[in-house]
This record gives C-alpha cells, structure tokens and sequence, in this order.
C-alpha cells in the first residue's frame, strides 16, 4: 500500500515509525477476503436452547404457556376455563393464597364485598397466629386470665376492681417488651390489623399492641377488650363502634371466651348487642364461669343455672353452650368457701379449658380453611343479591324510587333471591346492616350477574380446596 510520505516527514521519529508498521501491516492483509470475528461456545449455548424451547408448550396469542406440573390438575376441573399454576405453592395457607387472588378477590371487587362485609384480606391475615379473643362485663377477670396464662403481666396491663382496661389490647410475642399505638400497628404489612382502619382514628387510638417475648405468645395471640359498660348512656358515649369491632375481631379469632363473674350475671344491653354480634361464630364461643370460689356450692349450683337461663335468651339456640367453672387467677382455690367438692371441680374444670386452648394451633390450619370457604360463600350470595337488585332497576324512568322500593322491601327482595338460586337463609347477611350500608349507594351503577365469575368460585369450593387438603398435610400433625 502506498501512502504519501509529505505528512509523515513532519511527525516525530517515533510517530514515523509506528505510521510504517501501520502500513506495512496493512499491505500484507487481504481485506476483502478476511474473516468476521467468532465467539467461542456461542453455537452450543444456542443448540441447547433450541433443544429445551422443543419441550414447552406451543405458543398462544403470541405468548409460551408457562409449563404446568405435573400436579396442577389438582386445582383445575374439566370445566375451568381459568387454570390456576400451582408449582409454587407450598403449603395448604399458600395454596389459599393463591385461590384467594385468582379467584374470589375478583368476585369481592365486582360486587363491593368489601364494603358490605368484610375488608379484603392480606397476606398476614393468613400468616397470623391463632387468636383468642376474652370478651366480658368489668371486672370478670379477662386481665388477670392472661396473666395467669402467660404467668406475668403484659406491657401496660392494670387490674383492679373498676373498669381498668379501657381499650382493645393484643397481646402478642416479640423481640422486648413494648406497647405498640393502634395508629402504627394498623399499618404495618406484618400485622392482620390494617381492617381496623375503616372503624377511624378514634379507635385506633383506644388500640394497641403489647409485645413480650413469651413461650405461649409463639403459638397464640390474645386480644384483652375492654368491658362492656352496663347503662345505656355510658354506651352512647363510646367513641366509636364497639360491637362493629367485637364483630371483627370475632371474624378473625379461633376462640372467644365469654367471662362471667358469680355477682355480675346480668347480661346488659350492650352485652346482649356484642353476644349477639358473634352470630355465626358459634362454634367458637367458650363461656368461662370465673371466680367461682367465692361462692359455696349450693349457691355455686344456683348462679350455674341463672346463667344458662340468661344465655338461653341471647344466645337463641337449641345447644347447651360449653361452660367452664373455676377460679383463673394465681391464688390458691378459697377452700372455705369452695369445699374439697368445689377444688376438686375447679382442677378439672381448668385442665379441661387448657387442654381446649393447647388445641388452637393444632386446628389453626383447619379454621383457616373453615373461615376462608365461610367467606368464599357470603361473597357468592352478595354478588346474587347486588345482581338481582341491579335487575330489578327500571331502564329509563323512576330510578330513584324505585331504589327506595327495593330498600324498603329488602327481606322480601332476599326472598326472591333465595327461591331463584337455591341458597339457605341462614347464610344470608343481617337485613338492617345491608340495608344501612345500602342506602349511600346507587343500585343503578351495580354489575349484572357475572356467570363465569360465579363458576370460578364453584370450582374453587368444588375441586380446588378439596384437592388442597388431599395433597397437603395440616402442619401441625
């Protein structure tokens, strides 16, 4: 190759003789003849991938199937058309996780479940540890019941002879011992109490969390409440909703301890109201007779019976409520008034509710899928009662009469329902709440029956759940 030599004449020595190796290098390469550069193994590394992309499903609408398990039949039927992956799920809680997104929040979005019944659940709601929940007048001894559980007090418990505990207390394990406001723990994504947020500030700031490193607290939460007042003018002056939120908290408790003191059998208004409250819940309810030394037997045999008869008029079932008798605190039994009889009683009586609360974590699992098929249900039922409702708007004309009509007539309206679809009544939600949540809303802009939405969650209790047990153990046994 020739270059001009002119320019190079005026570059130093050393530039001079790079130019010429430059140059006499380049004379002695073929350039239209070269050869573009090559990565080593990148043949094999694309032969390997061609060989694996033959063993995926074909393409569909531009995307790859995602290849299934072997056992993801488990939660598809013969009539799913949406098929639920379950290569990743690992347990029976994270199964129903996955459900619980895939199919049944769908539903709940739809038709407004959330603001009906329940919020929507999160992760730590199914995380959560089992929870029991002790509800009774002032005074009962729900505090000092803790404390002679966990063998301690817990962060910011007071007892005593007037109404001391006034606000709702979970009690629960941690690294030290703090309490925790209710603003903060409503908030936190580790904790099951970001529902509350809907009952406002002004419970929130009658809530908090006491946290203890204890044994006990590892395998069960318990919620300390406060008592329930007896007059009708210190109820209204609550500040927020309280058997809204004994309701609640009903809803995500395993057990719930009903406490009666000997010389408190009276059952309020208020008490009647929160009882009444915990209707569905009935399997869960334990009535716990406490401070029965005080008393001696045959009187102990009078305030047995005076209690039953009171909880036969609230309560309104035909079953004989479990009740517990005995003296839940770390004093020695009073066998003065007790009698060896009455020691005797109280020994077996305790040993029986302990063994009652040594079970929770066991049936943990089984009450989760009990309360999740429990909501998968009253979510179905409102979606037929909001699509029914939307049915029965005129298209044009009188709208808003006629959404007083259905308001006013709202249990004959369910009625209709229950005849058209086939539903028990007692699965039907309370007509005065619907109605009250009913009423600031325009049943016009409400979605007409989804059928597809409906068999996903027919599917979900039909094939889904049941395959979930089959193939996962309790992990607790």
């Amino acid at each position: 190759m020739d270059f001009d030599s002119a320019p190079i004449s005026k570059c130093s020595k050393e530039h001079q003789k790079i130019y010429e190796e430059w140059f006499t290098y380049a004379d002695s390469v073929d350039f239209e003849n070269i050869n573009p550069p090559v990565m080593e193994g990148l043949d094999a590394l694309l032969a390997k991938k061609k060989r694996s992309s033959k063993t995926t499903e074909p393409e569909v609408n531009g995307s790859s199937l995602e290849q299934l398990s072997p056992a993801a039949h488990w939660f598809t039927s013969s009539n799913s058309a949406k098929k639920v992956s379950i290569a990743s799920v690992t347990s029976i809680i994270d199964g129903l996780k996955k459900l619980y997104i895939q199919k049944l929040k769908p539903l709940e979005s739809t038709y407004n479940f959330n603001d009906f019944v329940s919020p929507p659940l999160t992760n730590s709601d199914f995380d959560a540890k089992p929870m029991v929940m002790l509800l009774g007048q002032y005074s009962t001894g729900k505090t000092t019941f803790i404390k002679h559980l966990l063998k301690t007090g817990y962060p910011g418990s007071h007892i005593g002879p007037e109404p001391t505990t006034d606000r709702f207390v979970v009690v629960m394990n941690g690294p030290d011992e703090r309490s925790i406001p209710g603003n903060t723990v409503a908030v936190q994504a580790d904790m099951p109490y970001s529902g509350l947020t809907t009952f406002g500030t002004a419970f929130l700031s009658k809530f908090e969390c006491s946290q203890m490193p204890h044994p006990l607290l590892e395998h069960i939460t318990f919620v300390d409440t406060p008592g329930v007042l007896s007059g009708e003018k210190q109820r209204t002056q609550r500040s927020y909703d309280f058997t809204g939120v004994t309701s609640w908290f009903a809803a995500k408790c395993d057990l719930i301890l009903l406490l009666f003191d000997p010389h408190k059998l009276d059952i309020s208004d208020e008490f009647k109201r929160v009882i009444s409250s915990l209707r569905g819940h009935d399997d869960k309810i334990r009535v716990v007779l406490n401070k029965a030394d005080q008393i001696d037997t045959q009187q102990l045999m009078r305030v047995y019976g005076a209690l039953m008869w009171s909880l036969g008029k609230v309560l309104n079932t035909p079953e004989v409520m479990r009740v517990y008798i005995g003296s839940f605190n770390d004093k020695p039994v009073n066998d003065a008034a007790a009698g060896p009889l009455g020691k005797e009683l109280f020994e077996k009586e305790q040993d029986n509710l302990l063994a009652d609360l040594k079970d929770i974590p066991k049936k943990a699992c089984d009450r989760r899928i009990n309360e999740f098929v429990k909501r998968a249900r009253a979510a179905k039922i409102h979606a037929y009662i909001i699509s029914h409702l939307k049915k029965e708007m005129p298209v044009m004309m009188g709208k808003a009469k006629a959404q007083q009509r259905l308001i006013d007539n709202l249990e004959d309206e369910f009625a209709k329902v229950q005849r058209e679809h086939h539903l028990p009544a007692g699965d039907f939600p309370n007509v005065e709440h619907f109605r009250e949540v009913l009423s600031g809303y325009t049943i016009d802009k409400f979605e007409k029956l989804k059928p597809k939405m409906i068999q996903s969650v027919d599917d979900m209790l039909g094939y889904d759940i049941p395959n979930l047990l089959k193939n996962f153990r309790n992990p607790y046994d």
